[in-house]
């Protein structure tokens, strides 16, 4: 599925002004966008699912305009299909692990939710080995798993396109390689396009079919890895080759 964002949007704070002017493009499963923090990624990812406004330009994702200022077009964040992983999870604390991952498919207050979203929140909770947790609270989860929860509540609603926002930034080393090729895995199995932001080049290394590179608020060089003959998640390391990006 292809995906183009053409946008441009000032941000003041004071005096001072943060210009953010990106173009991209790809037609790639898995699109990264690399660079150091404050240079325009997660803004970039937040115009993707609505909930920022750009001043103008344009979003398609696949055969749909999401937004175009020339047309004034602008799609509702909740009519745009998209599952959105905050940097922090966003879990809500005082609800259950259920009742987060749920949350997009509950129908009024008090909580309830008709047989077939019963059936597909229990099917959620199996697919990321959250079934025993469905009782419990946020602060009695590790990271990864509240990271699988976030992810689980992004997907229940089935979305056209996965956006992450820093996944890996709260976990350490060991588990960011688990959850490395579990998200892979994840994507493979659901068929969905994901869009993901990172500083780390161990992530561009082990996960990136399109690599949109960020410098002050603009695209500096887009790149696609090396070829090889594997299977993305059996890829070996390109850790060298994703080092020199920083470069």
């Amino acid at each position: 599925m292809k995906i183009m964002v053409d946008i441009k949007k000032r941000l003041w704070s004071g005096r001072r002004v943060f210009r953010l002017e990106v173009a991209f493009a790809s037609d790639k499963d898995f699109v990264v966008l690399f660079g150091p923090s404050g240079v325009g990624k997660s803004l970039t990812l937040q115009t993707i699912a609505g909930l920022t406004t750009p001043d103008e330009g344009r979003i398609v994702v696949g055969e749909r305009t999401l937004f175009d200022s020339s047309r004034k077009i602008r799609v509702p964040a909740r009519h745009r299909n998209v599952g959105y992983v905050f940097q922090d999870y966003a879990l809500f604390p005082h609800l259950t692990v259920a009742q987060n991952v749920s949350f997009g498919l509950k129908q009024g207050w008090p909580w309830y939710l008709p047989r077939g979203e019963r059936l597909r929140l229990d099917e959620a909770l199996e697919i990321f080995e959250l079934t025993p947790l469905k009782y419990s609270l946020p602060r009695d989860l590790s990271g990864g798993q509240r990271q699988r929860v976030a992810l689980a509540r992004a997907l229940i609603r089935r979305p056209s396109l996965l956006l992450l926002d820093e996944p890996f930034s709260s976990l350490d080393a060991l588990l960011r390689v688990k959850m490395r090729q579990e998200l892979l895995k994840l994507k493979e199995r659901f068929t969905i396009p994901v869009i993901l932001i990172t500083h780390d080049p161990q992530d561009v290394a082990a996960l990136a079919e399109t690599v949109v590179v960020y410098e002050h608020g603009r695209v500096s060089k887009i790149i696609s890895p090396p070829k090889h003959d594997y299977p993305v998640r059996e890829r070996p390391s390109l850790s060298s080759w994703a080092a020199n990006l920083c470069a």
